[in-house]
């Protein structure tokens, strides 16, 4: 499911394709849709799925998975960033036909069972005429399903801190600010960060490349996200896996630097 060179400068224009990014680090897959990221982590034969992106990405997972080796059978895990609609897209379909765990941290309990009802500093509704270029994500995200988006009642608890017991063994870092849930995830013996929207690449509101916090269009706390930078750095990894945009290679203490630079929107 590669895509060509020209196929994926294709899919950044159009924005709504799907495609899958085979090792963006040791033993992980990245999958775009509609400019959300979710991402495969292979620890032998089993999976962790990180964030769920929309119901129309759930078609395609028979197929991602087969590209990469596996199959839905060997998804034994969910885990879930946070619980905004573009990251809990497909969880309900994975909790039902799966009877995989969905874990999310218990402040976005509330939030997973409904996924719009979420806290934000600013009204969305400006950003398309301040920041015209943040239009084609949101209209992508609409075209992927992110207006019909279920919630889920029952899901395991992410803790604030320590090593998850799901394929991977991802270290949680808590980095409330985007909603006062959000959790990032540390594989430490693969040198990645995969930092949800604590830290992004592309801010689909503003649609603005770079690594940023996102605008407060959809951010509970903005002083607290960027607070929250500070774990992040922490960790040291080398590659930053970001729930919007490309992966940044060039280091977290980098990508924070930048994003503390352009602050808060």
């Amino acid at each position: 499911m590669d895509a060509t060179p020209t196929a994926q400068r294709r899919d950044r224009r159009r924005g709504a394709g799907l495609r899958l990014l085979r090792r963006v680090a040791p033993g992980v897959h990245r999958i775009e849709h509609a400019y959300v990221n979710c991402y495969l982590i292979e620890d032998g034969g089993a999976v962790t799925i990180v964030d769920a992106a929309f119901p129309s990405t759930w078609r395609r997972m028979p197929q991602i998975l087969e590209a990469t080796g596996h199959s839905l059978g060997d998804v034994e895990a969910l885990v879930i960033t946070h619980a905004h609609f573009d990251h809990m897209g497909f969880a309900a379909a994975a909790a039902a036909e799966l009877g995989v765990p969905v874990y999310v941290h218990p402040r976005d309990h509330a939030l997973a069972q409904r996924p719009y009802t979420y806290r934000r500093e600013r009204s969305p509704l400006w950003y398309p005429l301040r920041y015209p270029s943040g239009v084609p994500a949101i209209l992508a995200m609409g075209l992927a399903g992110a207006f019909v988006v279920r919630g889920l009642e029952h899901v395991q608890e992410l803790p604030d801190e320590g090593v998850l017991d799901v394929p991977g063994r991802p270290r949680v870092v808590f980095t409330p600010g985007h909603t006062f849930g959000h959790c990032a995830l540390h594989l430490a013996d693969r040198d990645a960060l995969l930092t949800g929207d604590a830290l992004v690449t592309l801010d689909p509101y503003k649609g603005q490349r770079g690594p940023q916090i996102v605008a407060g269009a959809a951010t509970a706390d903005s002083g607290m996200a960027l607070d929250a930078l500070d774990a992040l750095e922490r960790t040291g990894a080398s590659i930053v896996l970001p729930g919007h945009g490309e992966p940044w290679r060039a280091g977290i203490t980098a990508a924070v630097a930048a994003a503390r630079a352009v602050g808060a929107t």
